[in-house]
């Protein structure tokens, strides 16, 4: 496979896409690279960028190898390297090894907690709401990921509430109101016509449910729909289901985008150390993993028609950070190579969602440790079998379901893009990569 990318002339050439350069290399055993001297190249400046794009993989696994190990002089000799090859402005390798080698030095630091501490002291950790929010509608625009969440999400519930009178969806992340001004839309043209409809939001921030709540209430004014807003101010970890005043008599639908994989870290208690290999309390068999099983046996006891999950397909729980580090550099590589193909590189919205959003999941990926570590994403048979065990049965997504998101995809213009099948479930692609899953669910008998 190759991309198309352009040089800093302005012209297009063709390179390796990472995806390629992937297969061509054994990934399970880091190789000890040549000092620059010693290469057949007289400058690291002088590689072409699919022997650049080589050079960087091999020295990430390298260098993640010595901070595993513990080999921290080794690991700063190729993080010197790291530091000169990649750039946030580069081709797609290059870029990806910039967020890969600054969390690779966030894990080395933290092995210090003083020096650390002290680094980060005069830092404000106060989260820019409105910031937050344009990242998430940049990731939003620029992949067609979210818009096929909402459809097929969009679409079960739907199909779960033919003939409802009264439906109540809750939404475990209320940050974009597109999903249900969609739904609103589409009850509006239900045969039967629309039921009375209530949409629970749970966000930790009111500005975001308060902005959500105005957009959903005009619409659905607009077309004369009756319509309730529930707004609840809290994180998922915190939420007590009272807070959901799920009402007898209501069909209820729950939407979970992204936000299951937070659970487990909450299975995990910091210790006072930060060990530089990984985190034994990692991977939790399915049976101890006592807060996912604890709230999803919550949402069962409210006896939803229909649930729908969407979360990363990929494995990044590994205990090790070698594991993670080899996971995690081919999923983001191959988001990466997602933009590389529709957004100019001199973009400053795609600089922003690789650092403020992929940037920072990698980070949390590989440097953090315990419950520090939230970005612990799972592959669809992971979650299908935890599911399962809380008394939930696989509702395949309808023909028509998929059909509609294949043409979303095709209407999108991207080409890479593709959705498989997977036991009744969705699995967006890009390439052959596995990036997000959409599986639905309702209450066993």
């Amino acid at each position: 496979m190759v991309v198309m990318f352009q040089e800093d002339n302005g012209t297009s050439s063709v390179a390796s896409s990472p995806l390629q350069v992937f297969s061509t290399m054994s990934l399970t055993r880091p190789t000890l690279l040549p000092s620059p001297s010693s290469s057949p190249f007289h400058s690291l400046k002088d590689l072409k960028p699919e022997e650049r794009g080589l050079y960087l993989i091999h020295l990430l696994l390298t260098c993640a190898n010595h901070v595993a190990s513990g080999s921290l002089q080794n690991a700063n000799a190729a993080l010197e390297q790291l530091s000169l090859l990649s750039s946030p402005g580069g081709d797609t390798m290059q870029r990806v090894a910039a967020y890969f080698t600054e969390a690779l030095a966030n894990r080395i630091l933290k092995s210090w907690p003083g020096l650390y501490k002290a680094l980060n002291a005069t830092q404000t950790r106060t989260s820019n709401v409105s910031e937050e929010v344009h990242v998430r509608r940049l990731f939003f625009d620029m992949f067609p990921i979210l818009k096929v969440s909402y459809l097929l999400t969009n679409r079960a519930i739907l199909e779960a509430m033919e003939g409802e009178k009264m439906v109540h969806v809750i939404d475990l992340d209320a940050s974009e109101p597109a999903q249900w001004l969609a739904l609103i839309q589409a009850f509006n043209s239900r045969p039967e016509g629309p039921p009375h409809l209530r949409i629970t939001g749970v966000h930790h921030q009111k500005e975001v449910l308060d902005q959500m709540a105005h957009r959903l209430i005009e619409e659905a004014e607009k077309l004369d729909i009756p319509f309730q807003f529930n707004p609840v101010v809290s994180s998922l970890e915190c939420l007590n289901v009272e807070q959901l005043r799920v009402k007898t008599g209501e069909a209820l639908a729950v939407s979970s985008v992204l936000q299951l994989h937070n659970f487990l870290a909450s299975d995990v208690t910091n210790n006072n150390g930060h060990s530089l290999s990984g985190d034994s309390a990692s991977s939790l068999p399915l049976s101890n993993s006592r807060k996912i099983d604890s709230f999803l046996n919550a949402i069962w006891g409210l006896s939803p028609k229909i649930i729908v999950v969407t979360e990363q397909d990929s494995d990044h729980n590994g205990s090790t950070v070698m594991e993670r580090l080899l996971e995690s550099l081919y999923t983001y590589a191959a988001l990466f190579d997602c933009l590389e193909t529709k957004v100019p590189r001199t973009s400053q919205d795609r600089m922003k969602v690789e650092k403020m959003l992929f940037g920072e999941e990698i980070k949390n990926i590989i440097a953090c440790e315990g419950s520090e570590r939230r970005e612990r994403h799972e592959k669809l048979e992971k979650w299908s079998q935890r599911i399962d065990l809380a008394g939930f049965g696989n509702v395949p997504l309808s023909y028509y379901a998929m059909l509609q998101a294949r043409r979303l995809l095709q209407g999108y213009g991207f080409d890479g893009y593709r959705i498989k099948e997977e036991s009744g479930c969705a699995v967006i692609c890009w390439q052959d990569r596995p990036l997000y899953s959409v599986s639905a669910w309702r209450c066993k008998k």
